[in-house]
């Protein structure tokens, strides 16, 4: 079994209304974290827990795939 560390990370996003939502997942354990980020940059986050359809649902929802970088700067606080 792959370890974590060995693990590419896939990043979504989807802007909305009121600011962003952002998504990682691991393709391998279907798990992940959301992001979500309103117009003043207050920060949510929580852990998910997806199904192998996971891919298309957030195709389906509008959610676009990108890079890790912009994720990874909002989880650590630096926007």
């Amino acid at each position: 079994m792959a370890k974590d560390s060995n693990i590419v990370h896939q990043y979504f996003k989807k802007e909305i209304e009121s600011g962003k939502i952002l998504v990682k997942v691991n393709p391998i354990h279907f798990t992940g974290t959301e992001l979500v980020v309103d117009e003043s940059g207050e920060l949510q986050s929580r852990d998910l827990e997806f199904d192998e359809q996971i891919f298309d649902d957030l195709k389906h929802d509008g959610f676009i795939e990108v890079n890790a970088l912009e994720f990874n700067i909002y989880l650590s606080g630096l926007l």
